[in-house]
C-alpha cells in the first residue's frame, strides 16, 4: 500500500514544479496561459448546456448536474499543464520561499501578470466563438445570461467571501497535486475540485469573469462598472484566500515538518 508523502516531501515537489513554472520562456508562458483561458470556457459552456437541459424537469438539481459538467475543464487544465491564474500561487511561491531570493519577485510578477491577462484573452476569444448565433443548443444562452446576472448582483461581502473560499480551494488543489504520484490521481483530484468550485459557487476570478463575459455576449444587461467592481472583488478575495490563507499555511506546515525531523 502506497504511503502518502509527508508535508516536507510535498513542499520539495512543489519547489521543483515552481522553478519549472518560473523558468518558462515568454512564448511558453503566453501559450500555456492562453490555452488555460479557452479551456475554462469549455467547462462554463458545458455547465450552461447541462443546466438548460436539466432545470426544466429537475429544478435545483440542475446546479449539481452543471457542476458535474464543469469538472472536466479543470482536468484538462491540470493534465495538459496549462497555466491558470491562482492555481500557480503555491508552487512558484514555494520555490521563492525555499531560496529566499529577492530576484524571484520579478519572476513571480511576470508569471502572475501574464497568466492573468492571457487567461482572459484566450477565454474571451473562445467565448466569442460560442456566442455565434446557433452555435450552442437552445436555452444555453439564457442559462449563461441568468447566472452572469446573478454573479454581479451579489452583495460585495458575499462575493468577497466566496472568492476567499475559491482561492483556498484552488490552492488546496495545487498542494494535493504535488502529493499525487499518477496522472489518474491528479485527474481525479482536479475533477473533484472543479466540481466543488462550480457547485459553491466558490468564485475564481478567471472562471467568474469569463462566465460574466459569456452572459454579456448572450444579452445580459450588465454595465462595465459592475463588471469591473466584480472583477476587483473576486481578484482580491482569491489573493487573500490563495496566498494569505492557503499558500502561507501550507508553507508553514511544510517548514514545521522539516524542523520536527531535525
Amino acid at each position: 500500500m502506497a504511503v502518502a508523502p509527508s508535508p516536507s516531501e510535498i513542499f520539495q515537489r512543489a519547489v521543483e514544479e515552481g522553478e519549472r513554472r518560473l523558468d518558462q520562456s515568454m512564448l511558453e508562458l503566453v501559450a500555456t496561459s492562453f490555452i488555460a483561458g479557452f479551456t475554462v470556457v469549455f467547462g462554463t459552456v458545458a455547465l450552461g448546456i447541462v443546466h438548460a437541459v436539466v432545470e426544466p424537469q429537475f429544478g435545483e438539481l440542475s446546479k449539481i448536474a452543471g457542476a458535474l459538467a464543469f469538472g472536466p475543464a479543470i482536468v484538462f487544465l491540470i493534465v495538459g499543464r496549462a497555466e491558470l491564474f491562482t492555481e500557480n500561487f503555491f508552487d512558484p511561491l514555494a520555490a521563492a520561499f525555499d531560496r529566499s531570493d529577492t530576484w524571484m519577485v520579478p519572476s513571480l510578477a511576470r508569471l502572475w501578470g501574464v497568466t492573468f491577462v492571457l487567461n482572459l484573452v484566450g477565454g474571451a476569444l473562445m467565448a466569442l466563438v460560442f456566442s455565434v448565433d446557433g452555435a450552442l443548443p437552445p436555452g444555453t444562452g439564457h442559462a449563461l445570461r441568468t447566472t452572469a446576472t446573478e454573479i454581479v448582483a451579489r452583495r460585495p461581502m458575499a462575493e468577497f467571501a466566496d472568492s476567499v473560499a475559491g482561492g483556498v480551494l484552488v490552492t488546496l488543489l495545487s498542494f494535493l497535486l504535488a502529493a499525487a504520484d499518477s496522472v489518474g490521481t491528479r485527474a481525479s483530484i482536479a475533477y473533484v475540485v472543479g466540481f466543488l468550485l462550480a457547485l459553491g459557487p466558490f468564485d475564481h476570478v478567471i472562471v467568474t469573469m469569463l462566465h460574466v463575459l459569456l452572459g454579456l455576449l448572450f444579452g445580459a444587461e450588465i454595465g462595465i462598472g459592475a463588471f469591473l467592481v466584480t472583477t476587483s472583488i473576486v481578484t482580491a478575495g482569491n489573493v487573500v484566500g490563495g496566498l494569505g490563507i492557503g499558500t502561507l499555511t501550507h508553507l508553514a506546515q511544510a517548514k514545521g515538518a522539516e524542523k520536527s525531523t531535525e
